[in-house]
């Protein structure tokens, strides 16, 4: 979207926040944890792992749409995604003050003016049926799959509503019908980096007068059989079956991958006019925004790391900041070897020699996948109004080609200002938000 003149624009702001994930189910609760350098990693229940070559993750655990809403039943139906999704909005939609129980207008929210923009993933397949029609359609005699028996097994024993709910715009229908939103609706599916893109794009939409408030952020579970044998088979997530909790070890020198986890961020962004019209509480400004490709491999990342450094500088120069403004970097930091190093790479190119902290939330919660963007951001608003850099956590033995401050294991006290988040997803998806404390 074209933009005006900096001064000219319309500076948006962030009013609410909601969050569940694998440390909680409020912001209050995952902050507390992230601080503490918590693990939400265990072993894997949803589904048997047990001749996997990872049998833990980052699960949600103890959750239930029904303590979110009075009256859940719309989306009880939505696949565990979309639940996350609707809990997560509940709460940003709540601290913000748009009224989801009735969407009464004197909330001051013109619903034709209220979007929408997730990161989603897509949902699970009903495993049981799919698994078992491919079962009973095999021709054990001549080695081949009998596709009109499939097709008709599948047929008979398919589920439409499981079936619908596998759709990854579905958490955007589901928020939609929660809070009466009828402006811009968009989701994407840019890999990691999908919900830092949600983000971003929201911003821009509000900047440039398409909507006044947008619901962003992001949910994806990819913790089912093919979700987790697919990173399994990319060599993306750590083995350390002899330890979970501390197997996500981002910019550790023992590291060997990422661990799966699940969940949604999602934040209510609006234009600072609204938000003063309204009597809402602002959180946070976000001021800039950078993306780009890599136009390299699907899985790899482009070793001089000029992917991420375009969309570093791209975000700089939206916000109209220089690098020694920026006083601190809240990492993609998956904890795979190549990511870790490269993003170190990207970081040295933009900002030189200046050592400007650095600290990946991975540690704790694990890789959200398409959410991870959004609840990163979600803790660097929480960093921005408590003075605090979040820990990396189960960094006890830095790897000794990385050379910048990783913040390991405690929190540190800062004066933070400006902060950029950096997300980068397969396919060489890069996107980066820069968060400025609202003063």
């Amino acid at each position: 979207m074209a933009q005006g003149p900096r001064q000219h624009r319309r500076r948006v702001v962030i009013t609410g926040m909601g969050i569940v994930c694998p440390l909680g189910h409020d912001v209050a609760t995952v902050w507390k944890a992230v601080l503490a350098g918590a693990s939400g990693a265990d072993w894997i229940t949803i589904f048997d792992a047990s001749t996997y070559p990872t049998k833990f993750d980052a699960e949600v655990k103890g959750f239930d749409l029904r303590g979110f809403l009075a009256d859940p039943t719309a989306h009880l139906t939505g696949n565990r995604a979309c639940q996350f999704a609707v809990a997560a909005a509940v709460q940003a939609c709540r601290q913000a003050g748009i009224d989801i129980e009735t969407n009464d207008p004197r909330d001051g929210i013109d619903r034709k003016r209220l979007g929408i923009y997730l990161g989603s993933g897509e949902g699970s397949v009903d495993n049981k049926t799919f698994f078992s029609a491919i079962a009973q359609s095999w021709d054990q005699d001549s080695g081949t799959m009998d596709w009109v028996r499939w097709a008709r097994i599948a047929l008979e024993s398919q589920d439409p509503v499981n079936t619908r709910e596998q759709e990854p715009h579905m958490p955007s229908w589901h928020i939609a019908v929660l809070t009466g939103a009828r402006g811009p609706a968009r989701s994407c599916l840019t890999a990691c980096a999908a919900s830092t893109q949600a983000v971003g794009e929201a911003m821009m939409m509000i900047r440039s007068g398409r909507a006044d408030v947008v619901i962003a952020g992001g949910c994806h579970s990819m913790i089912h059989p093919m979700g987790v044998m697919g990173f399994n088979r990319l060599t993306a997530l750590s083995t350390k079956n002899e330890d979970p909790r501390t197997a996500s070890r981002p910019f550790s020198g023992t590291r060997d991958g990422f661990v799966i986890g699940e969940g949604a961020g999602i934040l209510v962004l609006e234009s600072l006019e609204s938000a003063r019209r309204r009597g809402a509480r602002v959180l946070a400004e976000i001021v800039g925004y950078g993306t780009s490709a890599d136009a390299f491999r699907v899985t790899d990342m482009h070793e001089t790391g000029r992917g991420p450094i375009q969309a570093m500088q791209a975000a700089l120069k939206d916000a109209g900041l220089g690098p020694e403004q920026i006083d601190y970097i809240n990492a993609h930091g998956t904890g795979t070897i190549e990511n870790d190093q490269i993003e170190t790479l990207a970081i040295k190119a933009v900002f030189g020699d200046r050592r400007v902290p650095v600290s990946s939330v991975k540690g704790a919660m694990g890789h959200l996948i398409a959410a991870a963007g959004a609840a990163e951001i979600i803790c660097c608003v929480m960093a921005l109004q408590d003075q605090l850099i979040p820990p990396t956590a189960n960094l006890y033995d830095v790897d000794s080609r990385l050379d910048l401050d990783y913040v390991p294991l405690r929190p540190r006290p800062a004066r933070l200002v400006h902060i950029m988040k950096e997300s980068f997803g397969f396919g060489g998806q890069n996107n980066v938000v820069i968060i400025k404390r609202y003063q």
